[in-house]
Formats: C-alpha cells, sequence, structure tokens
C-alpha cells in the first residue's frame, strides 16, 4: 500500500490542487489562517496508513486562536476544551464507564492508535467557520475517502453531522462500516449524538475481527 505522503503527493500533482495551493498560500500571507501552516496535514502524520481502523469526520479546522491543529476536534492540551470536545468526551465516558484517555482534548493518543482525525476543510480564516469552503479542500479530502474507501477493508467510518453523513455515498458500503449521528455541537448533541454509543460500537467491530481496541 501507499503511504501518506505518497497519496497526497499524488494529489498535489493535479490541477485543482495547484489552484488550491495558490489561494491558500496567498491567504495564509493577506489573512490568518488556522491551523499553522506546517499542522495542515498533521491527521496524516499520526494516524499511520498501515495501521488505519476508524475515520472520524469534522467540518473545517476549530477558527480561534491556539486552537487547530491540524487534527479534527482535536486542540492542544494545554487550552480549554471547545464545546463540541466537551461532548465528545461526555459520550466516551457515559458509553464506556471509564474516563476517557484524552480529557485534555489533545487527540494524537487517538490518532497513534489507527484513528483518522479528518476534517473535510482543512483551512480556515480566524473567527470565520467555513470560509475556506468552496477553495478545493472537499475534492482533496473526497478523494482520499475514496482512496480509503477502494483500497482498504473494514474500516469504520463515524460521520458525526449533515456534512460528514454527505460523504457517505463515497463510501463503500459492502466493505466498510459506517456509524453516523449527529454533530456533538451544543446545538445538536442532544438530538442523538448523546447516547450513539459510537466509541463502544467501534471496539465491539474491532474485537470481532481480533484487532486490538482503541482506548478512547
Amino acid at each position: 500500500m501507499l503511504s501518506w505522503q505518497v497519496v497526497i503527493e499524488q494529489e498535489k500533482l493535479k490541477s485543482y490542487y495547484k489552484n488550491l495551493k495558490v489561494e491558500i498560500d496567498k491567504r495564509y500571507d493577506t489573512t490568518t489562517v488556522y491551523p499553522p501552516k506546517n499542522k495542515i496535514f498533521s491527521a496524516f502524520t499520526y494516524a499511520d496508513i498501515s495501521n488505519l481502523k476508524v475515520v472520524i469526520l469534522g467540518q473545517d479546522p476549530y477558527h480561534g486562536a491556539f486552537q487547530a491543529q491540524g487534527l479534527a476536534f482535536s486542540t492542544p492540551k494545554e487550552i480549554k476544551n471547545p464545546p463540541s470536545m466537551v461532548n465528545i468526551i461526555k459520550e466516551v465516558e457515559d458509553d464506556l464507564g471509564t474516563i476517557s484517555s484524552v480529557r485534555d482534548g489533545d487527540l494524537r493518543p487517538w490518532a497513534t492508535q489507527g484513528v483518522l482525525l479528518l476534517n473535510t476543510i482543512l483551512t480556515v480564516e480566524e473567527s470565520k467557520p467555513k470560509s475556506h469552503h468552496n477553495l478545493g479542500w472537499e475534492i482533496f479530502t473526497d478523494n482520499i475517502i475514496s482512496y480509503i474507501s477502494n483500497n482498504y477493508k473494514d474500516i469504520i467510518f463515524l460521520l458525526w453531522g449533515a456534512n460528514a453523513i454527505s460523504k457517505m455515498a463515497l463510501i463503500d458500503t459492502n466493505r466498510h462500516h459506517i456509524l453516523t449521528a449527529p454533530h456533538p455541537s451544543p446545538l445538536s448533541a442532544y438530538r442523538g449524538f448523546f447516547g450513539c454509543k459510537h466509541f463502544s460500537k467501534v471496539n465491539q467491530i474491532l474485537e470481532s475481527r481480533n484487532i486490538d481496541k482503541i482506548n478512547w
């Protein structure tokens, strides 16, 4: 199998990505953009493609200072957990009846266990959610999702919220597992994210295949 680096380099050769890069570089030069440029692809750095077990899809990075670190939903441990992260931890602990391994909001320990924390848009302007919508990132991440769907088997996709659920069409349901729920945002978590039990369900699927469970 190809490494993430090779998969990404193949995307970078395509015309849509060349146009995207020009626009993103310009925005980094003229506005405040998150995450830091050297962390745009951090989700792929920590989740080794050879150990891929789970894909969690987010929308776009946190748009506040010092929050985004290139992995969907994750924040540096030094800062207060954003509301969505608070709700994710609550569901982990309610579901599993144990203390979460990532109470500080830094989800890199999940990533190193094989969880790809992928936003569908990889950059954002400060204080302007979805400000980099339709620049080309969606093409990039759709292609990543399709690559995983076509080249792997039994990956568990967690699709939280309408934006993530819309990506279901890219995933071969005969080859992979898909769990859906409302977004963990305070605006929607009470409509079914709480009680979705995705974390225990993931571990049940992994256990049934004799694969190491995720320490959530």
